[in-house]
């Protein structure tokens, strides 16, 4: 077996991406980005983030795709008085072993959805930051490993709604990408009415990849090749949210490891055995708009996140061929 993925392994995962790609693409209707965005990330070994305003199918994507995989899925409702505990699991006395046994909690499954994830209180958010970054939760000093493969999808509603906590900023950086629903188009919305009018199409969604066949996709795409200048390039973007002034905090190490991760499950979903500058530059701001914080002239001027990514990454000189 080679370091580099070879044409085959390539076209082992575009085919398993268009599996999924067709089944979820049955039940959400005409957000073929979004649901682009929910297949790299799921191929890169991420967890995906869903923001937007509600009604528009985050749980409903994030549903989707769990149905598409043939492995354990669990929903976690958060809400004000959720516990941590109810997340990672408690430990609980039994008298006939006079000993404790574990209990595990919603965390332990393949595919966690973790809805509107931003009404809970920060304490128990964090619950998920060891699971999400090491893959086991650490209980009464025992660690319990998480089944593989393990990923999170989690939807919240914009910080502005009602009843709803920001997410701390090490919650925000676990999560590969965030992506925006936003409304759908008007032809798509009247065929929604068709399709979902009269029974839900989860119902009758089955799983068309098993947990073994994601595994063995994340293996290809770790081989999927990087040029160094492509390297030098990533570590660039990133870099340049440090150096902005309309950013009062930049994208950490982990956005550069996390967006060179994209990079190469978009080529391999693309049909390439290789990263190109473009694998990069289209997903700088779904991996790294949520990582940073907007400074005091950004918000006078009213710029988002993403804008503001955007204009960098066109000021980053992209590598030419030699």
């Amino acid at each position: 077996m080679t370091n580099t993925a070879a044409r085959t392994d390539v076209q082992e995962v575009t085919e398993l991406t268009e599996r999924l790609r067709t089944n979820v693409e049955s039940v959400i209707e005409g957000k073929p980005d979004a649901v682009e965005m929910a297949l790299v990330v799921l191929l890169a070994g991420g967890h995906l983030l869903i923001e937007d305003v509600p009604g528009v199918g985050k749980t409903m994507l994030a549903r989707a795709l769990a149905r598409s995989i043939d492995c354990t899925a669990r929903r976690i409702q958060f809400t004000a008085d959720l516990l941590p505990g109810d997340i990672t699991g408690v430990s609980v006395y039994n008298p006939q072993s006079q000993a404790f046994d574990f209990k595990p909690g919603g965390v332990f499954a393949n595919v966690v959805i973790g809805d509107e994830i931003n009404r809970a209180s920060p304490k128990t958010q964090s619950a998920l930051l060891e699971a999400m970054e090491e893959h086991h939760v650490s209980v009464d000093g025992t660690t319990h490993a998480l089944p593989e493969p393990f990923m999170v999808f989690a939807t919240q509603n914009p910080v502005e709604m009602q009843g709803t906590y920001p997410l701390p900023e090490a919650q925000r950086d676990r999560f590969m990408a965030c992506v925006s629903m936003g409304y759908p188009a008007r032809a798509a919305e009247v065929a929604m009415l068709d399709h979902h009018g009269v029974t839900n199409p989860l119902t009758t969604l089955r799983p068309v990849a098993t947990g073994a066949n994601i595994l063995a996709a994340r293996a290809l795409v770790s081989r999927v090749y990087v040029h160094p200048a492509l390297k030098d390039y990533v570590v660039g973007i990133v870099s340049a949210t440090r150096d902005d002034d309309n950013l009062r905090l930049g994208a950490s190490p982990r956005a550069s490891l996390q967006l060179l991760r994209a990079a190469r499950a978009r080529a391999a979903t693309h049909g390439r055995g290789y990263v190109i500058p473009e694998d990069a530059s289209r997903l700088a701001g779904p991996v790294l708009a949520h990582r940073v914080l907007l400074g005091h002239r950004a918000h006078l001027a009213q710029s988002s996140a993403a804008d503001i990514i955007a204009q960098l990454v066109a000021g980053v000189p992209v590598p030419r061929r030699t």
